[in-house]
Parts: structure tokens; sequence; C-alpha cells
């Protein structure tokens, strides 16, 4: 089992940016494609963004183009979510995932960590 730890969310105005970061076992994360998800209250697990394994592709959900940016540091072993612009809207839990294949699907998605709030107030 592969362990992977979220961690920047938390309370912020609207206009304003949050960096997430996602921690995972140094060795292997570099195998593995990249997603952030977000689930809000009620909602199903919704894809925000994905990145090769060596960061050269990038697809992103239509919501958050040009306002979300995500990357990687595989020597590091750490991925990351820098979300600017933010809306009300975006106000979730969100999730880093590591996986085999470039999918907007949460079941191709192996590894998940434990989520981290973002809200974003009016």
């Amino acid at each position: 089992q592969l362990r992977i730890v979220e961690s920047g969310g938390g309370l912020v105005q609207a206009g304003g940016a949050l960096r997430l970061s996602c921690a995972a076992p140094p060795g292997t994360f570099g195998d593995y494609a990249l997603g952030w998800f977000r689930q809000a209250p009620g909602k199903e697990r919704d894809f925000v963004a994905l990145l090769s394994w060596s960061g050269g592709y990038t697809h992103y959900a239509a919501s958050v183009k040009g306002r979300f940016t995500i990357s990687r540091d595989n020597a590091k072993a750490m991925g990351y979510l820098q979300m600017n612009s933010l809306k009300p809207e975006d106000t979730a839990v969100y999730y880093c995932a590591l996986g085999t294949s470039l999918s907007e699907s949460p079941k191709d998605y192996t590894y998940w960590g434990q989520g981290t709030q973002v809200t974003v107030s009016p």
C-alpha cells in the first residue's frame, strides 16, 4: 500500500489562491500518473486535473482550466495543485491520487490521499 498525504487546504476569500501539496513515499512516485479530484458535500468525486509521469502532459477540467496548475517533483515525490482566482464553487475536499493511466475517472486511480478541505468564501 502506498500512503499519500495531502496538505495546504484552508479557508480563503473568493479571488484568492491556495497551493495544495501531495506527498508520497520516494522511489515509486514517478511510476504513476498524478491526478487531483474534488468532492463537494452530497456530490460525486469530480476530476480536476491530471499530469503524466514525466510531467509533459496535463489535462484540466473545463471549470478550472486557466486558474489551476498541476505540477510534480519526482525527485521529491511531491505533487502540487496551484489554485488561483478561487471561486465559492471550488469549495470541496480535494484529493490527490496516483494511477497507471491518464484518466478522468476516479476508478482508474489506485492510491488516494485522505483529502484536504478547501473552503472559498464569497
